[in-house]
């Protein structure tokens, strides 16, 4: 090659390989990812696995950036997001999903579910895919259903040991119809509100108390304006990743069954931080002063018992069908 015809080719071919790069970086699609804890708890780890194993395995076609902390709005803010197809991908409980998913709710029947292997199995086998399908129709892609785990109740007034104790009691509820048909079944004055409005409400006096899963209320501190914390087990509390169907279309259909993979993955990352938050969170939220009480097997047996007008209401609303193939799912 000659000395001009070198100085002429030389430039080609960077500029070829510049414009081949800038190419494959202006290919690469961002996904946005909310979610409303921080980064450690039990979201932010399976929102960090999908974020990890998608930028190594999607051979960069894709690329996830996780916004923890409410940074995209409330949980109900961030699933019409996903509607709009504003955000891609959030990861939610399921309390606001009802709204928009009817079909969901079911989950939240109080003492639906015995334990975590029951509610896994059952969420993760063929009951829990039907549900999951009901979203394509509602205009949301429900990629797995994740874990939150079984909620709890705090309270700054007295010691809960029977459903009498509750009665009066303005509790934050999450905005879901079943939860709090529960709970004003008990006679608690339940009490709707976006989880960010929680901390102030308490330690204004506003309401006296909350339910959530260990891993939220300690993660929260909650102990520092809760006194009174009853093990009561009451709700299994799942979550769910949903996806955009603008996003999800988008992707081909090998990246698509990918992304489900990863995010089963992630799932069983979340569940395992659930568990270990428990164990932590407990012995945090005793160290921190809080009067912890759990119940026996008969004290949670007279508060279903209390809970009965709710559960006849629940079996005409979902079916007593429907609540006896997952209570009697093994």
């Amino acid at each position: 090659m000659s000395g001009v015809c070198s100085r002429f080719i030389k430039p080609l071919i960077a500029a070829a390989a510049i414009a081949l790069l800038a190419g494959v970086a202006q290919a690469q699609t961002v996904l946005k990812l909310g979610h409303g804890l921080q980064r450690e708890a039990h979201y932010g780890v399976g929102a960090a696995h999908i974020a990890k194993a998608v930028a190594e395995r999607m051979g960069g076609r894709y690329k996830v950036e996780v916004f923890p902390d409410f940074q995209l709005g409330g949980e109900r803010e961030m699933t019409e997001g996903v509607q709009l197809g504003t955000i891609d991908i959030v990861w939610t409980s399921s309390g606001p999903v009802g709204n928009f998913v009817p079909e969901t709710l079911i989950t939240d029947i109080p003492f639906l579910f015995r334990d975590y292997q029951h509610a896994r199995s059952v969420l993760d086998g063929p009951i829990g895919q039907a549900t999951l399908d009901k979203c394509t129709a509602k205009g949301i892609v429900c990629l797995a259903w994740a874990e939150n785990g079984f909620r709890h109740m705090t309270n700054s007034k007295r010691e809960v040991k029977a459903p009498g104790d509750a009665k009066g009691l303005k509790l934050r509820t999450m905005e879901n119809q079943v939860h709090m048909q529960a709970f004003r079944t008990l006679g608690v004055q339940a009490t709707p509100m976006a989880w960010p409005e929680v901390l102030p409400a308490l330690q204004q006096g506003t309401i006296d108390g909350q339910e959530n899963p260990i891993g939220v209320i300690v993660s929260a501190k909650l102990y520092q304006v809760q006194k009174f914390l009853t093990l009561t087990g009451h709700v299994y509390s799942p979550a769910l990743v949903l996806m955009s169907p603008a996003a999800f279309n988008k992707m081909s259909p090998a990246d698509q069954k990918l992304l489900r993979e990863i995010t089963r993955e992630a799932v069983t990352i979340n569940r395992a931080r659930v568990e270990e938050l428990e164990r932590l969170g407990l012995e945090e939220a005793k160290k921190n002063g809080m009067q912890i009480r759990t119940l026996s097997t008969e004290e949670k047996a007279e508060f279903q018992k209390a809970l009965e007008p709710a559960f006849r209401e629940f079996a005409k609303r979902f079916g007593q069908a429907n609540i006896d193939a997952i209570r009697n799912a093994k």
